[in-house]
Parts: structure tokens; C-alpha cells; sequence
């Protein structure tokens, strides 16, 4: 039995299911400034995908640098998302809100 798509399957399962509160948090705690990490952990993820010998640890860690680039989109949408009302307002951050509401 080959279990390698199992396992890659998994780990991008996981990765996304990871991604998707990380993305929430960042918005709220840090606002759509946030993007920059999730760039810098992309290209980090990206290089490292590159240089690692090892198939299974390329393999996530390009699935890493993918989600994070998408991340990177998903910060943005997630402010969208506050300013309909569809996720809660970080209340200390409650102007940065207001500047862009018409």
C-alpha cells in the first residue's frame, strides 16, 4: 500500500484547517497590515520547500507557502467580511473601521 497521498492529503487538510482561524486572528488582532507576515512566511516556506531533500517535508512546506500566500487575500476579504458584520469588530481597532465606511 502507498500511503503518500494520504499523507500529503492530511497535511494539506490540516494546513488549510490551520489557516483558516489564523487568517481571523491576524485580521482582528492586526488588521489587514498583517498581510506582511503571512508574505514573509510564504517566501520562508517557499525557499525551505526548495532546499529540503526530504519529498514529504518539500511537498508540506510548499503546501505552507501556497496557503500563506493565499492568506494573504483572505486578510483583506476578512475585513470585508467585519464591515458587513459577518465577524466580530477588534474593539481596539474600532476606527480603523469607521474611516472606511461611507
Amino acid at each position: 500500500m502507498n500511503f503518500t497521498g494520504l499523507i500529503i492529503g492530511a497535511a494539506t487538510f490540516l494546513t488549510i484547517g490551520v489557516f483558516h482561524p489564523l487568517v481571523i486572528k491576524a485580521e482582528y488582532y492586526l488588521g489587514t497590515k498583517s498581510w506582511w507576515l503571512f508574505a514573509l512566511v510564504g517566501v520562508i516556506c517557499l525557499v525551505a520547500s526548495l532546499l529540503v531533500s526530504n519529498l514529504y517535508a518539500s511537498i508540506i512546506l510548499g503546501v505552507v507557502s501556497f496557503s500563506s500566500f493565499w492568506g494573504i487575500g483572505e486578510v483583506i476579504k476578512q475585513r470585508e467580511r467585519v464591515m458587513k458584520g459577518w465577524f466580530p469588530m477588534n474593539p481596539k481597532r474600532a476606527h480603523e473601521y469607521k474611516k472606511d465606511k461611507k
